[in-house]
C-alpha cells in the first residue's frame, strides 16, 4: 500500500542513528470522534482485490505506513516482506491464500502454554523487551471521545514476523504485564483502528491463549490485506430478540457476530458485551478468536455488500497449544476469517478449499460444547436487556 511522504509525519520517524533511538521518546498519535469513518468506505465493484494506490489514505493510514516502510529500510523484521503471491482458491468460500514461507520458517517459536487463563510471567519474552526502534507511536483518543476517561496507552509496534504489509501489535500498557485476556479497552482500540483506516482491508484481531496466541502478554494484530474476506458480507441468524447477537453462517466456521454502524453508546455497548462473551469463555478455559473488519449489516447479506458498519466476529475453539509442524497453516484469527498464510511452496500449489475446511473444522468444539456454548451467551447477553 503506497503511502505519501509528508513532512507531518517525521515526528513518527526514527532519527537516522541507532544510537539515538533510545531517547527519541514514543511520539503520540491523538485522534478525535471526527476521524472515525464508518461510510463511504468500499471495495471497488466487481474487483476482488484492491489495486495499489486506488484508495487515499487516512490520516491514521499515512502515519502508519510510513513509520512501517521506514523500520523495513532499517532491517528492524525478521525478514523482509516482499509481494506475496495470493490466490482465491475455487469454491463456495472465497478462501484468500498467500504464500509466507519466511514466517512459517522465521517467526519467534510459541511460549509454552497450558491455560486460557495463564498468568503473564515477566521472565519470559514480553512487549516490554522489545528494541526501542520496534514502536511506531501511542495511539491516543482525545478526551471527548465516549470511554476517554478509561482508556489505557496503547502503543503500536511492529510485528516483526509480519503476514501481510503493516502488520502491527497493539500492546495495552506493556509494563502492567498484563495477560493475554481481552480488555475492554485493548478491544476498544482495535474497532476505532479499523474506523481510522480508510482503507477497507485493515483488519484487527486477538488470539486467546490456546487459540494460538504465541505470546503471554495483552495484544492485538492489525494488519492490511487487500482483498476481500467471507466474513464481510456473509449471512447470519439473530440469537437473541434485541438483535445483539449473531450467528454467521456460509463462512469457514460458524461464528458470533457483532456488528454496529455508529461510534459513540452503541460501540461502547457492543465493546461490553464482546469482552463479557470473552470472559465467559476464558473463565471456562474455551479456546477464541477474534476478528474485527468492515463490513455489511447482519441478515441476508452477500460477498458484495455495502461496508456499512463494522463486524466483531468471535469464535470459540478447541484449545491448541502451541504450533502443529507439518500442516499447510496454522488455525487462527485470520484462517478462520478466510485469509490463509500458507507456509511452503507445495501446500500453496495444492491447497484445495476442501482440504483447508478440514483444517479449520478439526479446530472446532464438539457440536454439543458448540450448541451449549451458543446457549450461554445468548442468555448473557439477555442479561444486558434486563
Amino acid at each position: 500500500m503506497a503511502v505519501p511522504h509528508d513532512s507531518h509525519e517525521t515526528s513518527y520517524l526514527l532519527p537516522p542513528n541507532s544510537k539515538d533511538w533510545e531517547g527519541h521518546g514514543i511520539p503520540d498519535f491523538v485522534y478525535g470522534q471526527e476521524e472515525l469513518v464508518l461510510e463511504g468506505i468500499q471495495w471497488p465493484r466487481d474487483a476482488p482485490g484492491l489495486p495499489e494506490d486506488s484508495v487515499p489514505p487516512s490520516r491514521f493510514d499515512s502515519v502508519l505506513c510510513s513509520a512501517w516502510r521506514q523500520r523495513v529500510e532499517l532491517g528492524l523484521f525478521r525478514y523482509r516482506l516482499g509481494e506475496l503471491q495470493t490466490q482465491t482458491l475455487p469454491g463456495a468460500v472465497g478462501f484468500v491464500a498467500q504464500l509466507n514461507v519466511e514466517r512459517g520458517a522465521q517467526r519467534r517459536r510459541p511460549q509454552s502454554i497450558s491455560s486460557v487463563k495463564q498468568a503473564f510471567d515477566p521472565a519470559l519474552f514480553n512487549f516490554n523487551k522489545i528494541r526501542p526502534g520496534e514502536v511506531l507511536f501511542r495511539l491516543l483518543r482525545e478526551p471527548d471521545l465516549p470511554g476517554a476517561l478509561q482508556q489505557e496507552d496503547i502503543l503500536v509496534m511492529i510485528n516483526v514476523s509480519p503476514l501481510e504489509w503493516g502488520h502491527v501489535l497493539l500492546v495495552p500498557e506493556p509494563t502492567r504485564g498484563l495477560p493475554q485476556r481481552l480488555l475492554p479497552g485493548a478491544l476498544r482500540a482495535g474497532v476505532e483502528a479499523v474506523l481510522l483506516s480508510s482503507h477497507p482491508g485493515f483488519r484487527v484481531g486477538f488470539n486467546s491463549l490456546g487459540g494460538l496466541a504465541s505470546v503471554n502478554h495483552l495484544h492485538l494484530h492489525g494488519y492490511y490485506l487487500a482483498h476481500r474476506l467471507p466474513v464481510e458480507g456473509a449471512p447470519s441468524e439473530p440469537l437473541d430478540p434485541g438483535g445483539h447477537l449473531h450467528l454467521l453462517q456460509a463462512v469457514p466456521a460458524p461464528g458470533f457476530l457483532f456488528y454496529t454502524s455508529r461510534p459513540g453508546p452503541d460501540l461502547e455497548a457492543l465493546i461490553g458485551r464482546v469482552c463479557r462473551a470473552t470472559d465467559y469463555l476464558t473463565d471456562r478455559e474455551i479456546a477464541h478468536n477474534l476478528f474485527v473488519t468492515r463490513g455489511a449489516p447482519p441478515g441476508k447479506t452477500s460477498h458484495s455488500s455495502a461496508l456499512t458498519g463494522v463486524r466483531v466476529i468471535l469464535w470459540a475453539r478447541k484449545s491448541s497449544f502451541g504450533v502443529k509442524e507439518g500442516e499447510a497453516f496454522n488455525v487462527a484469527l485470520c484462517e478462520l476469517a478466510g485469509h490463509l498464510p500458507v507456509k511452503t511452496p507445495q501446500d500453496f500449489s495444492s491447497l484445495t478449499e476442501a482440504a483447508a475446511l478440514a483444517l479449520i473444522q478439526d479446530c472446532l468444539l464438539p457440536p454439543a460444547q458448540a450448541e451449549e456454548v451458543q446457549a450461554a451467551l445468548v442468555a448473557l447477553i439477555a442479561q444486558d436487556e434486563q
